[in-house]
C-alpha cells in the first residue's frame, strides 16, 4: 500500500511540477523559484534543516522497525544457545537456572507529529511528540529447557517521550550550511507497562514488561548535535553527529544507556520535485545503569546488561516536493534502512529493517 501511495504521490507532484503558468508571452516571469526536493535530508534524519524567519513547518512520520532471532556480540545464537545462557535471577522464587523464554520477533511502530517555527533566521524551534506501538512474540520452554511448551505475545501502546529542540545557525555561505542541535527529551512515555506472559511452569502471569517493551525512558535526556549540509549543482550531501545523554535514574531506579550517532548522506536531484538519496549511519547504545526491581524473569530482555550495542546501517530514500498550487511546499518522503553490522551487548534480537514514511508542509 505504501508503494502505491508513493507512486500516486509521484505522479501528482510530477504533474504539478510540469504544468506551466502562462503569461502573455507564454512564460510567467514572476513564478516563484523551484523548491528543491533534496533541500531536506532523508526522512529518517531529524533536525536536519532550518527555516527563514517567520516560517512554519508541520510534519508527520510513520516508522516501522522489525527485529528477529537472537545474537550475542556478532554471533547468531540458536535456541539451544539461548537456553544454555545463565538466568541472572536464578535463586529467586520460580526462577530456573537458565533462560527459558525466548523472544522470536518484535515489531515497533511510531507515529511522530512535529512542528517547527523560526522566530529569526538564526534560530528554529522544534517540538515532536510520538505514539508508540510495540509487539513481541515469545516461545516458552519447560523448567529443564528440554521442550517447548507454548508461546505468547506481549503488547504495549501509548504516547512516547516528547522532544523539544532549538536549531542554532553556525554558518551559511551560499549552499553550505551548518547548525547546532540543542534539545531535551521529556519523559512523557510510560515505564510501568504490564502484560500477561506464559511461564515455564505452564501458567499465565501478569508482570511488568522488560525494558524494550516500555514506552519511554523515564528520564529528562539532553540531545546535543551538529548538522552540516551542502549542494553542488544537482548533487547534495550532508552529515550529522548527535547524542542522547540520559539524566539521573528514573522513578524505577534505572536509566537507559547513552546513545551516540553519526550519519552521512548524499542525494541526487533528477528534477526540482524529486530526488533520491543514500545514507549510512553508525550508532552506539550503552547498557542500562541500575535495575527495575519489578522486572525479572528467565528471558534475555529482563537483564539490564543485555541492552545496546554498536550498529552500522545503510539506507536508500526518495523525496518528493510539490511546486505549484496547493501542493507547493508539501513533501512526501520514504526511506528504507537495513543493518550491515551489529555487535550486541549480550543476547538480543537482531535488527532486520526500518521503514520511515513522512509528510512535511512548510509555509
Amino acid at each position: 500500500m505504501t508503494l502505491r501511495l508513493t507512486a500516486a504521490a509521484a505522479a501528482a507532484f510530477s504533474l504539478a511540477a510540469t504544468l506551466p503558468t502562462l503569461a502573455h508571452d507564454g512564460i510567467d516571469h514572476s513564478a516563484p523559484a523551484p523548491i528543491r526536493a533534496d533541500g531536506h535530508a532523508p526522512i529518517g534524519v531529524m533536525g536536519d534543516h532550518m527555516h527563514k524567519e517567520g516560517e512554519i513547518m508541520f510534519s508527520y512520520r510513520y516508522m516501522r522497525m522489525e527485529m528477529s532471532d537472537v545474537r550475542d556480540g556478532t554471533s547468531d545464537l540458536s535456541n539451544a544457545d539461548v537456553l544454555a545462557t545463565p538466568n541472572r535471577f536464578f535463586g529467586m522464587p520460580m526462577q530456573p537456572p537458565g533462560l527459558r523464554i525466548i523472544p522470536t520477533e518484535m515489531t515497533m511502530e511510531m507515529h511522530m507529529v512535529g512542528a517547527m517555527y523560526a522566530p529569526s533566521d538564526y534560530v528554529t524551534l522544534m517540538v515532536m511528540g510520538m505514539y508508540v506501538e510495540k509487539d513481541m512474540d515469545h516461545i516458552t520452554f519447560n523448567p529443564m529447557g528440554t521442550a517447548q511448551i507454548g508461546g505468547f505475545t506481549t503488547t504495549t501502546r501509548g504516547f512516547g517521550d516528547t522532544r523539544v529542540s532549538a536549531l542554532i545557525r553556525l554558518h551559511e555561505d551560499g549552499n553550505e550550511k551548518a547548525h547546532l542541535n540543542l534539545g531535551v527529551s521529556l519523559p512523557t512515555g510510560s515505564i510501568t507497562e504490564e502484560d500477561t506472559i506464559f511461564t515455564p511452569m505452564g501458567t499465565t502471569q501478569r508482570v511488568r514488561l522488560p525494558y524494550p517493551m516500555q514506552l519511554g525512558s523515564g528520564t529528562v535526556d539532553v540531545l546535543p548535535g551538529i548538522t552540516y549540509s551542502n549542494r553542488i549543482d544537482d548533487f547534495s550531501f550532508g552529515g550529522q553527529a548527535s547524542a542522547t545523554i540520559r539524566g539521573n535514574r528514573n522513578s524505577e531506579d534505572y536509566k537507559l544507556g547513552d546513545m551516540g550517532e553519526v550519519t552521512a548522506w548524499g542525494a541526487y536531484q533528477f528534477a526540482p520535485w524529486i530526488s533520491a538519496s543514500a545514507r549510512v549511519r553508525g550508532q552506539t547504545i550503552g547498557q542500562i545503569d541500575g535495575r527495575d526491581a519489578r522486572i525479572m524473569g528467565p528471558v534475555q530482555t529482563a537483564d539490564p546488561d543485555n541492552q545496546g550495542g554498536r550498529f552500522v546501517e545503510a539506507g536508500i530514500g526518495l523525496n518528493l516536493v510539490g511546486q505549484e498550487g496547493i501542493l507547493r511546499g508539501q513533501r512526501i518522503a520514504i526511506e528504507a534502512v537495513a543493518p550491515i553490522h551489529q555487535d550486541l551487548n549480550g543476547p538480543q534480537m537482531k535488527r532486520d529493517w526500518t521503514l520511515t514514511v513522512g509528510w512535511q508542509y512548510a509555509f
